[in-house]
């Protein structure tokens, strides 16, 4: 360890050496955290550097996972690191992981060392980024130690000023100053023009020790009285208080907030010591931590929703309110956030937000259903987006393509206002053909359906004009549940489904959960392939009761109505007789009982897995209907997870082997005279729609927002055209074919 002034000298001239090495700004960086790790004997020694937006980016760092370097960012005043950049303290823990600010990051590979050592990196005043060391032993760090690490944190911060490393001032203000483009998710559809707000919630806590527990419980008490009360006031926004699935997520994030086992832990946490301030603070570190452990998707979706409470509860705790910060929101705001939980986005004005963009999120995310039930434009998966931008900021959103444009041109700008107007004028054009039947050109009806999954998707059905609900996914029902749902509470539901449909046919999917779609009351198997592993009728199968009660609410729900009913991923033909025997066995039930039951059930198929496409004789005798799932079939034709962003492009839908495996079940299902209709995502894209309807198909199912789209193509479409088209093609051609489909549709004038 280097402890004498002369030792002290040499380090810092070995730094300086570093920093006029030639190369580039990260590899001088990496020198330095070798470095200094080999002369303070430490495991880890790392640099966070801070961004525009006060948060920290891991920058380098000898120890620690390299793959973490720029993928691990720290929220403005989070963890151990992020406090000593916000206050600006040098912060010395010979146990990090216990103090109550301690914040894992699993990514990174810290859990394994217990002594932490961070000093700010500053010039003038102003904290440029973190340096840290960390060991394996318990210890506290000598004032030696803190010396060496102060002044490799000084020569560092003039280098920053300086531009000599990556992530300076002089550089990074460049690139927040032109026009750029990051490329994001849509999650939730629209276009927004305006200017950017940065979402910061975080409070940083600077008092730890409680000098009156007594008081400390009560402030505690009181916050939780005042943090459910505005809950209560957001549910019962205007926009809001309709039923729906953002109803549901909301509900469920209030019943988050009267979770006795949260509570007891902040009780227990004061009682240790603790502010109420700190208190939450730890509780939300270390359940974050265990949650992250699980890798699970709807875990991770659980911790957004407690990072959002805990920092409600901490800016209630502190005397900020929440929309302190918002009463000089521009009237075109464009809200920007590292990530956010469905309440804090119901904090701001809704007449002045126009977008919303977030680096960490989901179409499936809670804020993200939200914000489509607000009608707010949002991209998610923006990563980076945050460090590219100003406060106020022009932007616009393209909550279509999941474009993000910074600081647009003239001519970007012109060109999104038309886009606007043309999306406006589109959609009038949509509604008058809203009670046309859908008719080709050669007179061939194609019947038009929507996919939902719960009860505020089935007005959609009127204002769409499509002829019926084609996939019906109960499985949301159940997993926006706290509890398994009783089957009085299905068959209510199912009723009202079948009630607002007012006589139009609904086909209900039976439950298709494991996968990526997890129910929390459902104990789940740690699967390597989920997507191909234990779900959908596998577990239907295995646990019939589960199954059976569905079937039971089915029945019940549809007295006296006819029932169409699918199976997911059937994957072997004598999967459905086992099927049926147990629907049977529900007939049997609900006839001794003496209840009515449907008129009629026909039950159908869902193919989505290839095996089936070579058992299609004795599928096709054993089923009423099929129903082409066409994301899974895609996926697992190619081998190519749909999710995985460095695969999922590398496939196309109009490609000849797809098509050809869909024409052969068309053929089989005529031969059979069986129905046949696709209702995954390549239904409700106006090319693919086309050459499904070339292809022989007479029905599909897509979002209530492609009907329109889909049904003015049709008009202009001659099926007996594109067909001939398709079967010259299929037998000359490999790979894609889309080019030349998109030639056809514009020679026969088919706006697509």
């Amino acid at each position: 360890m280097i402890a004498s002034e002369p030792a002290l000298r040499v380090i810092m001239r070995r730094l300086r050496e570093i920093m006029a090495e030639p190369g580039d700004g990260q590899s001088r960086l990496d020198k330095i955290v070798h470095h200094v790790a080999g002369v303070m004997v430490a495991d880890v020694c790392s640099i966070y550097l801070k961004r525009q937006d006060g948060s920290l980016e891991l920058f380098a760092t000898e120890g620690l996972k390299a793959t973490a370097v720029h993928q691990t960012r720290m929220n403005r005043g989070e963890g151990l690191v992020g406090r000593a950049a916000e206050l600006n303290i040098t912060i010395n823990e010979p146990d990090a992981p216990k103090h109550p600010s301690f914040s894992y990051r699993p990514e990174t590979g810290e859990e394994l060392y217990h002594s932490l050592l961070a000093v700010p990196i500053q010039r003038s005043g102003d904290v440029l980024g973190v340096l840290v060391v960390q060991n394996r032993t318990l210890k506290e760090y000598s004032d030696e130690d803190v010396e060496v690490l102060q002044a490799t944190a000084m020569v560092v911060a003039e280098n920053l000023m300086s531009g000599a490393v990556a992530g300076s001032e002089p550089e990074f203000e460049i690139s927040k100053s032109m026009s750029a483009v990051i490329k994001g998710d849509a999650i939730s559809e629209g276009i927004a023009l305006g200017h950017v707000v940065l979402h910061e919630p975080r409070i940083v806590v600077t008092k730890l020790m409680a000098e009156d527990p007594v008081a400390e419980l009560g402030r505690l008490e009181a916050g939780m009285l005042e943090l459910r009360a505005s809950l209560d006031e957001l549910l019962s926004h205007e926009n809001l208080a309709n039923d729906g699935e953002h109803r549901d997520v909301l509900e469920a994030y209030r019943m988050f907030a009267h979770d006795r086992g949260w509570e007891r832990r902040l009780h227990e946490a004061v009682q240790s010591g603790l502010t109420a301030d700190a208190a939450v603070e730890r509780v939300q570190n270390t359940t974050r931590t265990r949650m992250l452990r699980t890798g699970d998707s709807f875990w991770r979706e659980r911790q957004r929703d407690l990072d959002d409470l805990s920092d409600r509860l901490m800016r209630i705790l502190s005397g900020r309110k929440s929309k302190d910060n918002h009463e000089d929101m521009p009237p075109d705001t464009i809200l920007f956030a590292r990530n956010m939980g469905p309440a804090e986005l119901l904090d701001y004005d809704q007449s002045k937000l126009r977008g919303l963009v977030v680096e960490d999120g989901s179409g499936q995310s809670h804020v993200a259903i939200v914000a489509k039930a607000l009608g707010i434009a949002a991209v998610g998966g923006a990563v980076g987006a945050i460090e590219r931008v100003n406060a106020g900021d022009a932007v616009i959103v393209d909550g279509v393509s999941g474009a993000v444009h910074l600081r647009p041109s003239s001519d970007m700008v012109s060109a999104y206002t038309d886009k606007v107007r043309f999306r406006a004028r589109r959609q009038r054009q949509y509604e008058k053909l809203r009670d046309l039947p859908a008719v080709t050109k050669d007179n061939q009806r194609i019947s038009l359906n929507i996919n939902a999954g719960l009860l505020v998707d089935m007005p959609h059905l009127a204002e769409s004009g499509a002829d019926g609900v084609g996939l019906f996914r109960t499985e949301l029902h159940f997993m926006l549940s706290h509890t398994f749902p009783r089957l009085e509470r299905q068959i209510a539901a199912y009723s009202s489904v079948l009630k607002e449909a007012n006589g139009k046919p609904v086909v209900f999917r039976a439950l298709d959960i494991g996968g990526d779609k997890v129910l929390p009351y459902l104990r789940q198997l740690k699967e390597e392939n989920p997507a191909i592993g234990w779900r959908a009728i596998r577990m239907s199968l295995d646990r019939p009761a589960l199954f059976r009660m569905q079937v039971r609410a089915f029945m019940r729900a549809a007295a006296g109505q006819e029932l169409h009913l699918m199976v997911p991923m059937v994957s072997a033909a004598g999967e459905m007789d086992q099927i049926r025997a147990l629907i049977q066995k529900e007939r049997t039930r609900l006839r001794k009982a003496g209840l009515q039951g449907p008129k009629k059930l026909r039950l159908g198929a869902m193919l989505e897995v290839p095996s089936v496409l070579f058992e299609l004789d004795q599928l096709l005798q054993k089923v009423d209907f099929i129903s082409v799932g066409s994301n899974d079939l895609l996926q697992f034709l190619f081998a190519a997870d749909r999710t995985n962003a460095h695969v999922a492009n590398r496939y196309d839908s109009l490609s000849i082997a797809p098509l050809r495996a869909l024409k052969t079940l068309v053929k089989a299902c005529k031969k059979y005279n069986v129905p046949v209709t696709v209702c995954g995502e390549m239904a409700g894209r106006p090319i693919e729609a086309m050459v499904l309807i070339g292809l022989g198909f007479r029905s599909i199912s897509m979002a209530p927002a492609s009907i329109g789209p889909v049904k003015s193509m049709i008009l202009d479409l001659d099926s007996r055209r594109i067909a001939a088209l398709l079967n010259e093609l299929m037998r000359d051609n490999t790979g894609s074919i889309r080019n030349k489909i998109e030639r056809f549709a514009k020679s026969e004038g088919i706006d697509l």
